[in-house]
């Protein structure tokens, strides 16, 4: 029962916090869900951005979000309604049930999800807030990444309206926010094919490549973390508005779709850009094959990268702290050995290996296998889109003199995520359509054993290291036949069959299958080594915004247990800036294990210093203010 009350108060929590931007997306005549995700997440930006310049508490945002419901409220009553895209409840409903399957294999929170939640922590907890506030080190920088908090500060709201502590919204948001996934999902594939089939199909393989193929839910158990929101929520809504502001130009479509653009940026500014490369190519495909949307394909890709550019434009200061980007030889070094499975070439001239692209299992395979279809649907939108956006992909990451300098911009980490923005769902929903136009009845039995062999076949591969990556084969494919589509684009139009319902639905089920055969909370997710007493006493005794000295874990631990900030952490989970000098830091948590030399923590401010008996035997001088079995608390007077 707790759990029902648990899921009811976060759902709720999330309808009022998205309820101003529902009502401002209808009072200016959009209805959809990623106008009201658009809408929604602008207005928390406009709120936080007063409270990070006045320093307040999240309640002022909170109170400024009712002051917008409020001043659109009027306008919305008053706007006709639209009529919603065919089929939406179907797949609300079909979300819901993926949400209530993700409640079971929410299991722990780990990995980036630890960094996450402590910044939710500190924007809940902490007042005079600014944008140093949710840093993990006192005397650290900002995140390149996450320098202006927006998808935080909406963890951090959902967490206050609910009276949730933000680990429970961390872990099981993903549960209410699985439905708007699937959504945005279905409205990018109706706006780019206009047609209920292949838009399910655009949702159905989207949610098979993310959470069914990597087994245990895959990314959709994050939906609560920024990467996995902005790439599974806002880069699908994004391109959503921006297609049908392109279908039909107006300034509200196009303010939704500029608005949805700046809170990706906001959340991941990185896949911003990522959204403007495959974009640009349809745009110049559509160019080349049909000559007449110049004015609506100028404006969408405005709409897309003037309020994006503009933050990212405030942002430089901060990402030219960041070692990763323009590194020098030793970090390039550094990042070509620990990425050396999915790249190819050397250290100074390199590009991803094509195997990449495969990588994500047997769908993406076989949405490889089905790109060169499209040279016998030319011409179409959808086509368009497959065609340009893979062909601009495949040219920045498969030619070393194009990859090597662009991941110098963005960084090797993130340049390499640019193979997942490939249009995998719109290649595999339409190119099922032309398959089923081509031979009939035949693709039924056809689809059901492609799917069968491929998922044998090519699993995936989704750990952090590369050790089974997918077909380099189907990688090349695909590229020669998104050339040939682009040729034959401009040489003539041809007209495709509709109608693909059970062969598209049975090359996906054998990945939903083995997806929910193996439907269980990672393993790699393990449950907190902190104790509950250490916990509590962080959370009584410690002030709110004091130092916490401990080893490189209980330290990434304690920051998300408590509204302090920490001295050090794994290198892996913190940006690697001027500032935050991650390496450093760790050499010093080394010299103080082996040393007990208090200057270590002193210096770093810290009034409290953790040890861990199970692993460590520092000796130092210090009083004890907590022990228990495990953990063992000293008072550092500076």
């Amino acid at each position: 029962m707790s759990s029902l009350f648990l899921l009811l108060r976060l759902a709720v929590a999330t309808g009022i916090v998205l309820a101003p931007g529902a009502t401002v997306a209808r009072a200016v005549g959009v209805r959809s869900t990623s106008a009201t995700l658009a809408w929604g997440l602008g207005a928390v930006f406009g709120a936080m951005g007063v409270v990070f310049l006045v320093h307040a508490s999240l309640t002022l945002a909170l109170v400024l979000l009712l002051v917008v419901a409020a001043c659109a409220a009027p306008f919305a009553v008053r706007r006709r309604a639209v009529p919603p895209i065919p089929g939406r409840l179907a797949v609300w409903g079909a979300g819901i049930v993926l949400g209530l399957l993700l409640w079971h294999v929410a299991g722990e929170i780990g990995g980036d999800g630890i960094f996450h939640l402590a910044r939710v922590r500190k924007l809940v907890e902490f007042g005079g807030l600014s944008f140093s506030s949710v840093n993990e080190f006192a005397d650290g920088g900002l995140h390149p990444g996450y320098a202006f908090p927006l998808w935080h500060a909406f963890l951090a709201l959902v967490a206050m309206v609910s009276f949730a502590d933000p680990s429970e919204v961390v872990l099981h948001e993903p549960t209410v926010l699985a439905p708007l996934a699937v959504l945005v999902a279905y409205e990018a594939g109706y706006a780019i094919f206009r047609r209920v089939t292949p838009a399910a199909t655009t949702a159905a393989a989207t949610v098979a490549l993310v959470a069914m193929a990597p087994g245990h839910g895959g990314a959709y158990t994050a939906l609560a973390l920024p990467a996995t929101a902005s790439r599974q929520i806002l880069v699908p809504a994004a391109l959503a508005l921006v297609l049908a502001a392109m279908r039909k130009p107006s300034w509200s479509l196009l303010a939704s779709a500029g608005l949805a653009s700046l809170a990706l940026a906001a959340v991941h500014p990185t896949y911003a850009i990522f959204l403007w490369i495959p974009f640009g190519g349809f745009l110049l495909v559509r160019l080349v094959w049909r000559q007449g949307e110049l004015r609506a394909g100028a404006l969408a890709l405005g709409a897309l990268v003037v309020p994006a550019g503009l933050f990212l434009v405030w942002l430089v200061p901060v990402v030219r702290s960041t070692e990763s980007v323009s590194p020098d030889a030793q970090e390039r070094v550094r990042a070509f050995k620990h990425y050396a499975g999915q790249l190819n070439g050397s250290v100074d001239h390199f590009s991803l290996a094509p195997q990449v692209f495969g990588r994500s299992g047997a769908v993406a395979v076989a949405a490889l296998l089905l790109i060169p279809l499209t040279a016998l649907a030319s011409r179409r939108r959808w086509a368009a889109y497959v065609v340009g956006g893979s062909l601009a992909i495949f040219a920045i990451t498969l030619v070393p003199w194009l990859f090597t300098p662009f991941a110098d911009v963005v960084s090797l980490s993130q340049a390499r995520r640019l193979a997942g923005f490939l249009p995998f769902a719109f290649a595999l929903a339409g190119g099922m359509g032309v398959l089923a136009a081509l031979i009939g009845r035949l693709a039924i039995p056809l689809a059901l054993v492609a799917g069968i062999v491929l998922q044998w076949q090519y699993p995936g591969d989704f750990g952090y290291t590369v050790e089974q990556s997918g077909p380099a084969w189907a990688t090349w494919i695909a590229v020669a036949g998104a050339l040939v589509a682009l040729v034959v684009g401009m040489l003539r139009p041809r007209s495709v069959g509709t109608t693909a319902v059970l062969a598209s639905a049975l090359v996906l089920l054998p990945t939903f299958v083995a997806g929910l055969a193996d439907w269980s909370p990672s393993p790699e997710r393990k449950a907190s080594p902190l104790t509950p007493g250490l916990v509590q006493f962080l959370r009584g005794a410690v002030p709110a915004g004091d130092v916490v000295y401990s080893d490189l874990e209980s330290s990434y631990r304690i920051g998300a247990a408590a509204p302090v900030y920490i001295c050090n952490a794994p290198p892996g989970h913190v940006a690697d800036t001027k500032r935050n000098r991650p390496y450093i830091r760790r050499a010093q948590w080394r010299r103080f294990n082996r040393t007990g030399e208090l200057g270590i923590p002193r210096q770093c401010g810290a009034a409290w210093l953790v040890i861990d008996r199970d692993r460590f035997d520092t000796a130092v001088d210090l009083q004890v203010v907590y022990r228990d079995g495990r953990y063992v608390v000293y008072g550092v007077s500076q």
